[in-house]
């Protein structure tokens, strides 16, 4: 055992498995080291959201005792106490390192991290072999159930064990797991979508349908999970998920300003949210929360992602609420969006039913008014959703994420010209039955004064800054380019 080295860590070959050299300080009475120093650890290159809740210890009371190979849903953090192990990993992770092997002696001097799906197997080389490990998932019998396994003997691993295996000492189990060639990937991480019946979490649907996801995506609605209500958070094994898309809200924003719209806007966009933000965290899944405009005044021409909060309304309010809340959990994205379209009621729809109206004679509506200056973008529930999975690190034919951007908030719009609501009706009147002129604008205080009930403050600006989305590798379309395709489809 090496009592000189300093802390370091190295790469291995196997994405995310990596080295770790202690440095052990000893005398004539034993030895000392820090097996587990986070913020050293990390800072060499260790995840910096491994956050173990367990630690188990293995102990091997005859050199030959060999244990393997075995993947567990979690990553783990492995060291000795005492002796000293031959240890051999292979990647079970579906993907183009599948089946890909590391050796190595771990001592008390020397640890290893082994990121989840990367099969785990060791060979002690001296009698009394303690082998510790620290995990960052409780065990459970529903995990237990998505354990993979191949064989130690398995020759297309081309391990080459110290004491043969024919004078090892292995469990029955160990010794008949399948070859590499029969062997099941790890499964990945499942992701639940809340609020799956809302214009975004149906896009969501479509989108993972169609990259083929849905075998790994969990889908609910407000009937199945109320994310909302404690008490419905202990239906969910939540170690079994990865991630969590929340695609739940109230939209309903002059409603809002009602005493009962009130109290289910903030329990839908803030209370809700909270909970999830607390429930990612204790289980290290990553959340994704999708926010508003209506979080900022508006009195700025355009909103980049670090501007301070300065809702106008209540939907407003409980929505900066909400990104509050989730941006406590290590894990998470806050998806900022503006004047969201996609299936369901919207105003496109709106407008377009207003086009036809206007061009049959016997209807008796000739002119509709529109606000001219509230200005902003269109937000796609189509492009929301690939800006989703692109940050999670999804790209075509991924079975999961594999490059993440980084952590925190980002502007997603539709990109393109900045318009106002009477303009972007003026399209779709154009678009519907070439009678844009239809359209007069009006201002907001003219529309306040018009309306029947209560009506929200609306920012004046609602252009998002879209800069960091794009530094992150993804563009988003041009929302009049969509805007023609979306009108085009309800035609046809």
């Amino acid at each position: 055992m090496d009592f000189e080295k300093d802390l370091s860590v190295s790469e291995t070959g196997i994405p995310g498995l990596k080295v770790v050299e202690l440095s052990v300080h000893g005398d004539a009475r034993g030895w000392f080291k820090e097996n587990w120093q986070r913020e050293k650890m990390c800072a060499l290159g260790l995840p910096a959201d491994f956050r173990p809740v367990q630690n188990n210890v293995s102990f091997n009371a005859s050199r030959g005792v060999t244990r393997g190979v075995h993947a567990e849903p979690w990553d783990k953090f492995i060291s000795v106490a005492t002796g000293s192990v031959f240890g051999a990993w292979v990647d079970l992770r579906p993907g183009e390192t599948f089946g890909r092997v590391f050796t190595c002696v771990l001592d008390p001097s020397r640890a290893i991290y082994v990121p989840r799906g990367v099969g785990n197997s060791f060979q002690a080389l001296e009698d009394g072999t303690a082998y510790t490990y620290l995990v960052n998932a409780h065990w459970s019998a529903e995990l237990k159930k998505t354990y993979t396994f191949v064989n130690l003997a398995d020759p297309t691993l081309g391990i080459e064990w110290p004491i043969p295996l024919s004078e090892a000492t292995l469990s029955e189990a160990d010794r008949h797991h399948p070859m590499l060639a029969d062997a099941l990937p790890m499964a990945p991480r499942r992701t639940l979508v809340t609020g799956c019946n809302g214009q975004l979490g149906r896009a969501m649907h479509k989108l993972a349908e169609r990259r083929g996801l849905l075998a790994s995506f969990d889908f609910c609605d407000i009937d199945t999970f109320d994310f909302s209500d404690p008490a419905q958070y202990d239906r969910y094994d939540w170690s079994l998920y990865g991630t969590v898309i929340n695609c739940g809200a109230y939209t309903a924003v002059d409603r809002a300003e009602t005493p009962e719209g009130r109290t289910a806007c903030w329990k839908a966009n803030a209370t809700g949210p909270s909970l999830l933000a607390r429930t990612c965290a204790e289980h290290g899944v990553t959340l994704v929360h999708v926010s508003s405009d209506y979080v900022f005044d508006g009195t700025a021409e355009n909103h980049g992602e670090g501007e301070d909060l300065s809702p106008l309304s209540v939907y407003g309010q409980s929505k900066a609420a909400g990104d509050l809340a989730v941006a406590g959990c290590p894990r998470h994205y806050v998806v900022r969006s503006s004047w969201v379209i996609g299936e369901g009621h919207n105003f496109v729809l709106t407008m377009r039913g207003l086009a036809r109206r206007c061009d049959d004679p016997s209807d008796g509506l000739d002119r509709v008014t529109v606000v001219d200056d509230q200005l902003g973008r269109l937000t796609f529930t189509d492009q929301m959703a690939e800006g989703i999975l692109w940050l999670l690190g999804y790209r075509e034919g991924d079975a999961e994420p594999s490059a993440p951007a980084p952590y925190g908030t980002y502007n997603l719009t539709g990109s393109g010209r900045v318009a106002s609501w009477a303009q972007i009706a003026r399209e779709v009147f154009e678009l519907t039955c070439g009678n844009g002129d239809a359209v007069t604008p009006v201002t907001t205080a003219e529309y306040y004064a018009s309306a029947a009930g209560p009506v929200a403050p609306r920012p004046e600006h609602s252009d998002l800054d879209l800069s960091k989305i794009r530094a992150a590798g993804f563009s988003p379309r041009d929302w009049e380019d969509e805007l023609r395709e979306y009108v085009g489809s309800l035609d046809g």
